[in-house]
């Protein structure tokens, strides 16, 4: 068996995704697709994708090899929500990016330019097998956040897989405090933002939900490619009595159009049910449902619905008002009434602790072995914190699995994955081997043996 250190370096070499084929033979592989593990699995690497992974796949000839015997070989761990790279203390203003309190925007509120790649948080989280992350940011005065972003934990100055990815939005008690007091306030809210954007859209040359064969339709365009001033030219007349600023009316277009997933945080049953039933009036709503508390108690409108759902692990007590249902079978009882669910960290540390999806994820497999309490299989669970956050965000094709095609987001534990015990050994995101160190094992190895001296070691340089 290869020793870990040996395992680093036979990778050592694999430190870009270039040209280059690598073969873990060995291991227990888990594909992440909610399969069982499969003992004494390959997976074959090339060109930062996965090419194949499995029982009886073929080692291709020149091929690196890496003896995974008696470990386990996952997809790299997807933070289904988080606020990683926007914070490093939350009192202290200055290192705190998730709101923006003061400012006159809402919607326009792009959170991209403001992930740090460098925050400790990054490199604790990439150490615990995280490999991507859905970054949200929070709201302020509106029950609109603005543009969350998908990211990669790679040691690199280039984080984003996907900017402005979803827009996102606060309902139930929280949206109703910043709509003015009261959850009707925030819907009407809502519907008004939605038709000031389709009145938008309506007047500034590339309409939301329309266009004739000379003039295409947003959906017709990749988002990137839209530029603002598409929505902001000088003919595109607005009414006077508009609520939204005219960059927050245009980020709500492509949302309107279906084209930018529409993110919503709720908790209580009614409040789910509302949401589900904005698709009457703007039909092209590609939602995203944050939190669902209470989901277990909608669970069949929810399935109907096909809508995604991210939910907290195990929230078992009524912490809220909105919350009175809560249990920890929320979340295996959705799963088993055909909710597509899987997990995040919703008002939960979600800046610096989304390594401990994993735990929370094994949590849930304990949990159905509890008699009368519904849980989750293992690989149910270990989908839910891979594949299932990317799916929920229509990027299932890149990456959160063991796909062949998937970005080579690859991580092997020393043990089963889903156990406290197990620990990442090797961490690779788009087939480039990543450093495990960070703050905290930086201080571990400072201050583990300390020699005796006149002074404090951090008087000595």
């Amino acid at each position: 068996m290869m020793r870990p250190f040996l395992l680093a370096l036979a990778l050592a070499a694999s430190s870009s995704a270039g040209a280059q084929t690598i073969a873990i033979t060995g291991g227990t592989v888990a594909l992440g697709d909610g399969s069982a593990p499969i003992p004494d699995g390959t997976v074959v690497l090339r060109d930062g994708r996965v090419v194949a992974a499995g029982a009886g796949v073929a080692v291709p000839a020149g091929a690196q090899m890496i003896d995974a015997a008696g470990k386990w070989v996952t997809p790299g761990i997807v933070a289904g929500f988080s606020r990683v790279g926007l914070v490093e203390v939350d009192a202290v203003d200055s290192t705190n990016d998730v709101q923006a309190a003061n400012s006159p925007f809402s919607a326009a509120i792009d959170i991209a330019p403001a992930i740090n790649p460098l925050a400790l948080s990054v490199a604790v989280s990439r150490a615990g097998g995280v490999t991507r992350a859905i970054v949200a940011p929070g709201t302020a005065k509106s029950i609109f956040a603005g543009q969350g972003a998908v990211i990669d934990l790679g040691a690199d100055m280039a984080p984003l897989t996907r900017a402005r990815a979803f827009q996102f939005v606060e309902l139930g008690e929280d949206g109703a405090g910043e709509a003015g007091g009261s959850r009707a306030a925030a819907h009407v809210l809502f519907r008004n933002a939605l038709r000031e954007a389709r009145d938008l859209g309506r007047t500034s040359g590339v309409p939301s939900g329309g266009g004739t064969a000379a003039e295409p339709r947003q959906s017709d365009l990749p988002l990137e490619e839209i530029p603002d001033t598409n929505l902001l030219s000088p003919g595109a007349a607005r009414a006077e009595d508009v609520l939204l600023t005219r960059f927050d009316a245009a980020a709500l277009v492509p949302v309107l159009d279906g084209r930018q997933l529409l993110m919503v945080h709720v908790e209580r049953a009614s409040d789910i049910l509302q949401v589900l039933a904005l698709r009457r009036e703007f039909p092209r709503l590609r939602l995203v449902l944050i939190g669902v508390g209470e989901g277990w108690t909608v669970a069949r409108q929810l399935a109907d619905s096909g809508v995604p759902v991210i939910a907290n692990a195990l929230d078992d007590l009524p912490g809220t008002f909105e919350q009175l249902a809560a249990t920890q079978s929320n979340v295996g009882r959705m799963q088993a009434a055909g909710v597509r669910v899987s997990l995040g960290m919703i008002n939960n540390d979600e800046s610096r602790q989304v390594r401990l999806a994993r735990q929370q994820a094994g949590n849930l497999v304990a949990l159905g072995k509890v008699p009368g309490a519904s849980g989750l299989s293992w690989g149910a669970a270990l989908a839910a914190i891979t594949s299932g956050p990317a799916e929920a965000l229509g990027l299932g094709s890149e990456f959160g699995s063991l796909a062949p095609g998937r970005r080579a987001d690859v991580v092997i534990w020393s043990g089963d994955p889903l156990e406290n015990s197990s620990a990442a050994e090797i961490v690779l995101i788009d087939g480039v081997r990543q450093p495990l160190d960070n703050h905290q094992t930086k201080l571990r190895d400072r201050y583990r043996s300390l020699e005796r001296g006149p002074l404090p070691d951090a008087y000595r340089r």
